[in-house]
Protein backbone atom coordinates (compact mmCIF):
# COMPACT_ATOMS: atom_id res chain seq x y z
CA UNK A 1 0.00 0.00 0.00
CA UNK A 2 1.41 3.36 -1.03
CA UNK A 3 0.83 6.75 0.60
CA UNK A 4 -2.00 8.72 -0.96
CA UNK A 5 -0.91 11.32 -3.46
CA UNK A 6 -2.47 14.65 -2.57
CA UNK A 7 -3.47 15.31 -6.19
CA UNK A 8 -6.24 12.73 -5.69
CA UNK A 9 -8.31 15.21 -3.68
CA UNK A 10 -10.46 17.95 -5.20
CA UNK A 11 -9.65 21.47 -4.13
CA UNK A 12 -12.08 23.41 -1.97
CA UNK A 13 -11.77 26.89 -0.56
CA UNK A 14 -14.61 26.69 1.94
CA UNK A 15 -13.94 28.23 5.33
CA UNK A 16 -14.33 25.93 8.30
CA UNK A 17 -15.54 26.72 11.78
CA UNK A 18 -12.91 27.99 14.21
CA UNK A 19 -14.18 25.23 16.50
CA UNK A 20 -12.13 22.77 14.45
CA UNK A 21 -8.71 22.46 16.07
CA UNK A 22 -5.67 21.12 14.25
CA UNK A 23 -2.26 20.17 15.62
CA UNK A 24 0.54 20.43 13.04
CA UNK A 25 3.66 18.44 13.94
CA UNK A 26 6.60 18.84 11.55
CA UNK A 27 10.27 19.63 12.16
CA UNK A 28 10.55 21.63 8.93
CA UNK A 29 9.59 25.22 9.85
CA UNK A 30 8.54 26.17 6.31
CA UNK A 31 6.18 23.21 5.98
CA UNK A 32 4.75 23.82 9.45
CA UNK A 33 4.24 27.51 8.70
CA UNK A 34 2.71 26.89 5.26
CA UNK A 35 0.24 24.31 6.54
CA UNK A 36 -0.65 26.46 9.53
CA UNK A 37 -1.22 29.57 7.42
CA UNK A 38 -3.33 27.66 4.91
CA UNK A 39 -5.52 26.14 7.62
CA UNK A 40 -5.79 29.36 9.63
CA UNK A 41 -6.92 31.18 6.47
CA UNK A 42 -9.71 28.60 6.20
CA UNK A 43 -10.92 29.16 9.74
CA UNK A 44 -9.15 26.43 11.67
CA UNK A 45 -7.56 26.97 15.05
CA UNK A 46 -4.00 25.68 14.61
CA UNK A 47 -1.35 24.67 17.14
CA UNK A 48 2.17 23.97 15.86
CA UNK A 49 5.12 22.01 17.17
CA UNK A 50 8.36 20.76 15.64
CA UNK A 51 9.05 17.60 17.60
CA UNK A 52 7.56 14.59 19.38
CA UNK A 53 8.03 16.09 22.82
CA UNK A 54 6.04 19.17 21.81
CA UNK A 55 3.33 17.01 20.23
CA UNK A 56 2.95 14.93 23.38
CA UNK A 57 2.82 18.09 25.51
CA UNK A 58 0.20 19.68 23.26
CA UNK A 59 -2.02 16.59 23.31
CA UNK A 60 -1.55 16.07 27.05
CA UNK A 61 -2.41 19.72 27.74
CA UNK A 62 -5.48 19.69 25.49
CA UNK A 63 -6.75 16.53 23.87
CA UNK A 64 -9.55 18.34 21.99
CA UNK A 65 -7.84 18.31 18.59
CA UNK A 66 -10.08 17.34 15.69
CA UNK A 67 -7.16 16.59 13.38
CA UNK A 68 -3.45 15.99 13.91
CA UNK A 69 -1.09 16.37 10.94
CA UNK A 70 1.90 14.29 12.00
CA UNK A 71 5.26 14.02 10.28
CA UNK A 72 6.65 10.49 10.40
CA UNK A 73 10.29 11.50 10.93
CA UNK A 74 11.02 14.01 13.66
CA UNK A 75 14.28 14.78 15.48
CA UNK A 76 13.13 12.78 18.51
CA UNK A 77 10.90 10.19 16.82
CA UNK A 78 11.33 8.17 13.64
CA UNK A 79 8.84 5.37 14.10
CA UNK A 80 5.12 4.94 14.74
CA UNK A 81 5.32 5.20 18.54
CA UNK A 82 4.27 8.88 18.51
CA UNK A 83 1.22 8.02 16.42
CA UNK A 84 0.29 5.29 18.92
CA UNK A 85 0.77 7.71 21.83
CA UNK A 86 -1.43 10.38 20.22
CA UNK A 87 -4.14 7.83 19.43
CA UNK A 88 -4.17 6.76 23.12
CA UNK A 89 -4.16 10.32 24.49
CA UNK A 90 -6.58 11.79 21.96
CA UNK A 91 -8.64 8.93 20.50
CA UNK A 92 -11.21 11.29 18.97
CA UNK A 93 -8.63 13.09 16.81
CA UNK A 94 -8.17 12.08 13.19
CA UNK A 95 -4.44 11.65 12.55
CA UNK A 96 -3.04 12.28 9.08
CA UNK A 97 0.51 10.94 8.82
CA UNK A 98 2.79 12.91 6.48
CA UNK A 99 5.93 11.28 5.14
CA UNK A 100 8.57 11.37 2.46
CA UNK A 101 9.49 7.83 3.61
CA UNK A 102 6.22 6.00 2.98
CA UNK A 103 7.24 2.38 2.63
CA UNK A 104 4.38 -0.11 2.49
CA UNK A 105 5.22 -1.25 6.04
CA UNK A 106 5.05 2.30 7.40
CA UNK A 107 1.74 2.98 5.64
CA UNK A 108 0.20 -0.31 6.78
CA UNK A 109 1.46 0.20 10.33
CA UNK A 110 0.08 3.75 10.49
CA UNK A 111 -3.33 2.66 9.21
CA UNK A 112 -3.36 -0.29 11.61
CA UNK A 113 -2.73 2.14 14.47
CA UNK A 114 -5.73 4.21 13.42
CA UNK A 115 -4.31 6.88 11.13
CA UNK A 116 -7.02 8.48 9.01
CA UNK A 117 -4.72 8.66 6.01
CA UNK A 118 -1.01 8.59 5.10
CA UNK A 119 0.10 11.23 2.59
CA UNK A 120 3.30 11.66 0.64
CA UNK A 121 5.47 14.74 0.88
CA UNK A 122 5.63 17.05 -0.91
CA UNK A 123 1.96 17.95 -1.20
CA UNK A 124 -0.14 20.89 -2.36
CA UNK A 125 -1.46 23.13 0.44
CA UNK A 126 -4.97 23.25 -1.02
CA UNK A 127 -5.05 19.46 -1.16
CA UNK A 128 -3.92 19.06 2.45
CA UNK A 129 -6.56 21.59 3.53
CA UNK A 130 -9.23 19.55 1.71
CA UNK A 131 -8.01 16.37 3.40
CA UNK A 132 -8.20 18.09 6.80
CA UNK A 133 -11.77 19.12 5.95
CA UNK A 134 -12.62 15.52 5.08
CA UNK A 135 -11.03 14.22 8.27
CA UNK A 136 -12.88 16.83 10.35
CA UNK A 137 -16.16 15.87 8.69
CA UNK A 138 -15.52 12.17 9.37
CA UNK A 139 -15.69 12.96 13.08
CA UNK A 140 -14.36 10.86 15.94
CA UNK A 141 -13.48 7.36 14.90
CA UNK A 142 -14.31 8.00 11.23
CA UNK A 143 -12.06 6.25 8.77
CA UNK A 144 -10.84 7.09 5.31
CA UNK A 145 -12.26 5.12 2.41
Amino acid sequence: MEPVEMSEFPHSHEKKSAAHRVLVVDDEPLIRWSVSETLTDRGYEVVETGDAKGARSAVDADSRFDVVLLDYRLPDSDDLSLLASIRRSSPRAQVIMMTAFGSPDVVRGALDLGAYRVVSKPFEMDAIAELVAQASAAGPGGRAH
